[in-house]
């Protein structure tokens, strides 16, 4: 693996974390982090929630069964994306917009020491609409995925999962 690429390849799933907060000058940097990242036709139709309290935080794993690292997290981030704004109004490029904002978290949030999730949202029906009433979502606003942060209480190994079985050169 390349040294460079190092903190692509610190980026791990955490699920464990300690107690303390994070500083808001660090939630301002990984959503700057966010809204660097592509979007077709430059619409940036992302949203993001930062959600603190630990009531609504418990709520959200109400929702996500696969969530239950939120009961530790001190901030969780709820990606949406607004489908007025996508590109063409297109489900699929407010999609690729919104989760290439959410890597661009993930990412940043490991090169500042955080730990973070990905938790999925789209397209079970009922993280959706669960997420939607939880946060009083308009109806063109769409939640994509979750993201719980935390300054992390377990290690994983950098790792990457390259197969050159699926890499093509030329041709299939």
């Amino acid at each position: 693996m390349n040294p460079s690429l190092d903190f692509i390849f610190r980026r791990r799933s955490i699920r464990k974390y300690e107690t303390r907060d994070i500083p808001d000058s660090m939630i301002t940097d990984l959503l700057e982090a966010a809204m660097a990242a592509p979007s077709a036709v430059a619409k940036d139709p992302w949203h993001f929630l930062v959600v603190r309290q630990r009531k609504t935080l418990d709520k959200i794993v109400e929702v996500l069964p696969n969530g239950q690292m939120l009961r530790q997290a001190p901030v969780a981030i709820v990606a949406c994306g607004d489908i007025n704004r996508a590109n063409i109004k297109e489900l699929s490029y407010l999609l690729q917009d919104v989760s290439a904002a959410v890597e661009n978290i993930l990412l940043a949030a490991t090169a500042l020491g955080l730990g973070s999730c990905w938790l999925g949202m789209h397209p079970r029906p009922d993280r959706l609409e669960g997420i939607r009433g939880l946060f009083s979502l308009p109806d063109n606003i769409i939640p994509v995925c979750g993201i719980a942060l935390g300054w992390p209480a377990e290690e994983q190994p950098a790792r990457t999962r390259f197969n050159p079985e699926r890499v093509h050169l030329e041709k299939w």
